[in-house]
């Protein structure tokens, strides 16, 4: 790896790292910059998670405030966010790369659209305050954690966003405590698919090293500026690009 790709990569986990922190969007840059180098889509896919890791140390660690009263939620949606993860993990292994080649653009245009038509974050905060005091948390926000831990932890494009909208929706918390939930168990989700990876899958660790190094700087800005960033147009953007690169890919895959 040459040091302008090396420094690249820095520069792309930073992004990354900021923006999935804040938005659950992480893959989103970080995945293709990994192709990029000239990985193949599983390759890339499980060394983006192995990386990924680094982001979600730094956004929880700077999100110790957020997290306070909600150890017992925590224990609960934590469980559902590794076992999640494992179930990912496994069948990523167990899918043919060439099914995960055509199975990757629908899954960055499905991320992208749900992107795209989110509600701004202060109206989901109202709703789910709303929807907070008619019922706190439940089983099915233990299986809406798994189901999409599940998906993190196999490839993982926006899982934290549909993570987000659910706490959002259903624990009647704001923004920054939603979204600090949400990067926790988003780590566990990507810590234990990443610990599978590690053992039975080909990571590029040399590639990993500078990915995760910026996925620690980023992830730690992201709760700091959560409260400050105008979010709507960032969406915005990364959903038109997330669309751009499934058609892309897509046309790579099937043509």
């Amino acid at each position: 790896m040459s040091v302008l790709e090396f420094g690249l990569l820095v520069l792309a986990g930073l992004g990354a790292g900021l923006i999935g922190s804040i938005a659950g969007l992480a893959s989103l840059i970080s995945y293709p910059a990994l192709l990029a180098t000239g990985l193949s889509p599983v390759a890339a896919n499980v060394t983006n998670t192995v990386a990924l890791v680094l982001s979600g140390v730094g956004a929880v660690s700077a999100s110790r405030p957020e997290l306070t009263g909600q150890r017992d939620r925590l224990v609960r949606l934590g469980a559902a966010g590794l076992l999640g993860g494992v179930a990912g993990a496994v069948l990523l292994l167990l899918t043919p790369a060439t099914a995960f080649e055509r199975l990757v653009p629908f899954l960055i245009a499905g991320a992208s659209v749900a992107i795209l038509v989110q509600r701004p974050p202060r109206q989901l905060a109202a709703e789910g305050a709303a929807a907070g005091q008619r019922h706190r948390d439940h089983w099915g926000l233990v299986l809406g954690t798994f189901g999409a831990s599940v998906y993190a932890g196999y490839f993982g494009a926006a899982a934290g966003v549909v993570l987000l909208a659910m706490y959002l929706l259903v624990t009647g918390e704001g923004v920054p405590r939603s979204n600090a939930l949400k990067n926790v168990v988003l780590g566990l989700a990507n810590g234990v698919a990443a610990v599978g990876y590690a053992f039975f899958a080909d990571v590029a660790w040399l590639a990993a090293l500078p990915l995760a190094i910026g996925f620690l700087l980023g992830g730690r800005l992201g709760p700091r500026v959560v409260r400050r960033v105008p979010q709507t147009l960032l969406r915005r953007l990364i959903a038109v690009a997330g669309l751009a690169l499934a058609v892309h890919l897509g046309l790579d895959a099937f043509g």
